[in-house]
C-alpha cells in the first residue's frame, strides 16, 4: 500500500511534499500564502524606494535649473581666481597702511620684490586693470606679440641667409649653399615714476585706493610705453619701430601728402603671408587725410563698419590703429606703417608692475609716496612683416 505521508507529488498543487514534524505537507496551500506575502512585501518595498529615488531625482533636476538661471545672469559666468580676495585685501592693506600692518598670512599672500625695504609686485587683478588701461594709451601693445620674460635681456635667434639651389645636368656638379644664422638682442628697460596721495584718503576706508593708483600709474606708464614702442631709440627705451633702419620704406610721388596709389602700392609691397593679419598705423591727422580719399567710382577707401559708437574702420580691408606718437604727414615724414605687428614687433614684459611705498619723505605734507616701476623690452622681430609709408622731400 502506498505511503501518503512519504515524499511525493501532491496532485492537486504540483508542489513536492515532504513529511512534516506537525504532519503537515511542505508546498501547502498556507506555504503560497506565506510566499505570496513575501513577494507583495519586496514589491511594496521596492516601490516605496523607486518613489525615494524619484523624489531625489525631482529635487536635483531643480537644483540644477536655479543654478543654471544664476550662471545665465551677467557677470556671473566669470572666473573668480582663488585667493585673489586675499591678495587684494593684502595690498589695500599694504597701501594704506604699510609693510607692518600686515599679518602673517597677508605677507605669505603678497609677492615680495628685489627691493626688501617695502617694495611688492601688485595682485594680478591690480595689474589688469593697468593693463586695460595702457592699450588705450598705448594700441600698439595690443597688435604686437606680447611675451613675459623672467631675465634682463632677451636674445631671438633669426636667420640672416637661405640656402641657394640651381639647376644641374645628369652629371653636373652639384654647388654648395650654406644658411647663415644671427641674433636679435631686446634689452629691458625700466621705466619709473611716483604719485603722492594724502594720508586723509588713505585712512578713509571708503577711498579706493587700488583704483586711483592704477589709473595714475595706467595714464603715465601707458604715455610713456606708446612714444617709446613707435620713436624709442634703444639707448634707454626699447627700440621703436619707426627708429629702426631695418624696415622696408616705400616714397611716395608728392612732396606734402600720399595718395590713393600710394596706399595700394605699400599694401602689396608687404609680402601676402604677413599681409592676412596686417594692420594700418597712423595718428588722427593721417587718418582724415585716408577718409577723404576715394577710388575711381566715387567710393570712399577707408570704409567705417559696426555697432554706432565703437566703429571698425578698415582701409582695403584691413584694420586701421590710430597711433598718437605717429608724425602728420609732411614733406619728409613717414605717416604711415603698415603690416603684421604680430610678426614684426615683440614686447617683453619683465615686470608688470612694482610698487614701493614711502610714508617718509612727504610725511611734513602729510603725503604718502609711492614709488612704481615697470620693466619692459621691445624691438622690432621681423622687418619684412612691417612696411613703411615716407612722403617724398621734394
Amino acid at each position: 500500500m502506498h505511503n501518503f505521508a512519504s515524499p511525493g507529488v501532491n496532485l492537486r498543487t504540483g508542489w513536492e511534499t515532504r513529511n512534516a514534524p506537525d504532519g503537515e505537507e511542505y508546498g501547502s496551500a498556507n506555504d503560497l500564502a506565506e510566499i505570496r506575502s513575501a513577494v507583495e512585501g519586496l514589491t511594496a518595498s521596492a516601490d516605496e524606494r523607486l518613489g525615494t529615488l524619484d523624489t531625489a531625482l525631482t529635487e536635483l533636476r531643480s537644483r540644477l535649473d536655479r543654478t543654471e538661471t544664476v550662471l545665465r545672469r551677467p557677470g556671473a559666468g566669470q572666473d573668480q581666481k582663488q585667493g585673489t580676495e586675499v591678495e587684494t585685501r593684502a595690498f589695500a592693506t599694504f597701501l594704506r597702511r604699510g609693510r607692518e600692518a600686515l599679518a602673517a598670512p597677508e605677507i605669505r599672500v603678497l609677492r615680495v620684490s628685489d627691493d626688501t625695504a617695502g617694495g611688492y609686485l601688485a595682485p594680478d587683478q591690480f595689474i589688469a586693470e593697468i593693463q586695460r588701461n595702457v592699450v588705450a594709451f598705448s594700441p600698439v601693445r595690443s597688435v604686437a606679440r606680447v611675451t613675459p620674460v623672467s631675465v634682463g635681456a632677451v636674445t631671438l635667434p633669426k636667420r640672416t641667409g637661405g640656402m641657394t639651389a640651381q639647376w644641374v645636368g645628369e652629371i653636373q656638379p652639384r654647388p654648395e649653399t650654406t644658411v647663415t644664422f644671427g641674433q636679435s638682442r631686446y634689452e629691458v628697460r625700466e621705466i619709473a615714476c611716483w604719485v603722492d596721495v594724502s594720508n586723509v584718503l588713505l585712512e578713509d576706508s571708503a577711498f579706493d585706493i587700488s583704483a586711483e593708483l592704477s589709473f595714475e600709474f595706467a595714464e603715465e606708464f601707458g604715455r610713456a610705453e606708446g612714444a617709446a614702442f613707435v620713436n624709442g631709440d634703444g639707448a634707454l627705451r626699447p627700440m621703436g619701430f619707426m627708429a629702426d633702419q631695418s624696415i622696408p620704406v616705400s616714397v611716395s610721388g608728392s612732396a606734402s601728402t600720399f595718395t590713393a596709389d600710394n596706399l595700394l602700392d605699400l599694401y602689396h609691397s608687404v609680402p601676402t603671408a604677413y599681409r592676412a593679419n596686417a594692420v594700418w598705423a597712423m595718428n588722427s591727422n593721417t587718418l582724415a587725410t585716408a577718409r577723404k580719399m576715394k577710388d575711381t567710382t566715387g567710393t570712399y577707401m577707408l570704409q567705417t563698419a559696426g555697432l554706432a559708437g565703437a566703429p571698425a574702420t578698415t582701409l582695403l580691408g584691413r584694420p586701421v590703429v590710430e597711433m598718437p606718437d605717429m608724425p602728420d604727414p609732411a614733406a619728409g615724414a613717414t605717416p604711415i606703417v603698415f603690416g603684421d605687428f604680430g610678426q614684426g614687433y615683440r614686447i617683453f614684459d619683465r615686470i608688470a608692475l612694482s610698487i614701493l611705498r614711502d610714508p617718509y619723505s612727504q610725511a611734513t605734507n602729510g603725503m604718502t609716496r609711492f614709488h612704481g616701476r615697470r620693466r619692459v623690452a621691445g624691438g622690432v622681430a621681423k622687418a619684412e612683416a612691417l612696411r613703411k609709408l615716407k612722403i617724398a622731400a621734394s
